[in-house]
């Protein structure tokens, strides 16, 4: 167990904690948990590998001629650590199928597992190591995320992933390259320098929400690597008068930072997407579907279509309204309320073929956008960020009118997809980059992750010939 000093500033304390947390202090539903989340990562990222996107970032490290031992998920390309961390969280972040913390609103994964696996080239990292600093660096992003407050954070046009996770990717970083107090403290430090990540990709269907955790994960090994040779930072980024929780929040809650630490392990309160979209899309999708499937509702069939949004969802998915209903780019398409509901009622799904060019110009795409009218109800808010509640209503043409309400979407940790479905939704959305039998040993090494001896053989599973 860490023991801290009650004197300790709050960037003292997380690292210390962070730096001296073993495989052996971790419950049992953290070690399952982080593997489970392990898989996600793995299936995510391989089918990420094949967008526009994540190409494009291989074509500009292939065009720098910078070649290094570390493999870029679904490809055959390797580079320095760094700039595979980066590739890998830009793929893994590409589909928004990657998981969510609901109290922190942000992803912590699509860091953490990227900085761990490229730090596997730097370090020699065993399974339990690869464990332990992932369950480090989720604490640390979540810890941080909820301190700033989700709603405060994305109100002055920051995304919390890319803004925390620098900090979770140097605190992995940091710990697997053997870094402990004044120098951990460093790696913090000049990671603070680092954090970034505007909401502006909103306005343009542009791919920078994407890069935003893979530029997360170099910055924070960065970090590290300055801290090793005594790079000095600031030992009070966290908490200082011009630190990160006080510049990046109005109204921050320090106390949050250190809750509980070492008590509850954050990996555990993390969540997957089933749907291909943003998060505020995913318990309004479950409505829609729940009504569909129990009420027998046919596309053609619907009036109007009503949907409860959280506040803090508003101007991610729901407004402008004209914006919203006439989505151009994939990108759009995931920040979309309307036209999550319309995937929903007109194919019964949300998946990566719905969320595809040319979908929202079809007839009955459109006239389902066109009827679906988001409503900001407060009495959602009430619970929010600890509970992504939603509700839809669906009026039909011959007077019919249903409604569904949910208080955890699929795949919260209150409504987890189990290790079944988790390995459905690996198979199917891997099938296209890599074969069956590859499938199978990634699921089966990935299970007994912690017995493995060197963590550089789960990326060699994840590359392609």
């Amino acid at each position: 167990m860490v023991r801290t000093n009650k004197d300790a500033g709050i960037t003292e304390t997380l690292a210390k904690f962070s730096a001296e947390l073993t495989y052996e202090d971790l419950t049992p539903e953290a070690v399952d948990w982080a593997k489970y989340l392990c898989l996600d990562f793995a299936g995510v990222t391989l089918s990420g590998s094949t967008t526009p996107s994540a190409k494009t970032v291989v074509e500009a490290l292939e065009g720098i001629q910078r070649p290094g031992p570390s493999a870029i998920v679904g490809t055959s390309v390797r580079v320095l650590p760094e700039y595979a961390a980066m590739a890998n969280g830009i793929a893994f972040h590409s589909v928004e199928l990657d998981d969510i913390n609901n109290e922190a609103s942000l992803h912590p994964g699509v860091v953490a597992y990227p900085t761990a696996l490229a730090m596997a080239d730097m370090s020699e990292v065993n399974g339990r190591d690869f464990i332990s600093a992932v369950v480090a660096g989720y604490d640390v992003i979540v810890r941080l995320g909820r301190a700033l407050k989700p709603a405060e954070h994305y109100g002055r046009g920051f995304h919390p992933t890319a803004t925390c996770g620098t900090f979770g990717a140097a605190t992995i970083a940091a710990r697997l390259l053997g870094l402990k107090d004044e120098r951990f403290n460093y790696a913090l430090g000049i990671a603070g320098s680092q954090t970034s990540g505007s909401m502006e990709y909103l306005a343009q269907g542009a791919w920078t929400k994407r890069f935003h955790p893979g530029w997360s994960s170099h910055s924070g090994i960065w970090a590290a690597i300055l801290a090793r040779s005594g790079y000095i930072g600031p030992t009070t980024i966290l908490e200082g008068r011009d630190g990160f929780l006080n510049a990046y929040s109005g109204d921050p809650d320090p106390e949050s930072v250190l809750r509980d630490l070492g008590e509850e392990y954050l990996v555990t309160r993390t969540g997957v997407k089933p749907h291909s979209c943003c998060r505020y899309n995913q318990g309004p999708i479950d409505c829609l579907l729940d009504l569909k499937n129990t009420h027998n509702i046919q596309h053609q069939d619907v009036e109007e279509v009503r949907i409860g949004m959280l506040s803090a969802g508003w101007g991610l998915v729901a407004a402008p309204e004209e914006y919203k209903r006439n989505p151009t780019s994939v990108v759009d398409m995931q920040f979309s309320m309307p036209f999550s509901a319309a995937a929903a009622l007109v194919y019964g799904r949300a998946s990566l073929a719905e969320y595809a060019p040319g979908v929202p110009e079809r007839a009955e795409v459109k006239n389902i956008m066109d009827r679906t009218r988001c409503v900001a109800d407060p009495q959602l808010d009430a619970a929010y960020p600890k509970q992504f509640r939603a509700w839809a209503e669906v009026q039909t043409k011959d007077g019919r009118s249903v409604r569904s309400d949910i208080e955890y979407p699929k795949g919260d940790p209150e409504n987890a997809l189990s290790w079944d479905e988790m390995k459905e939704k690996f198979l199917s959305i891997s099938s296209p980059v890599i074969s069956a039998n590859r499938q199978s040993e990634i699921i089966a090494r990935i299970g007994s992750l912690e017995e493995m001896t060197d963590a550089r053989e789960l990326a060699a599973l994840l590359v392609t010939e």
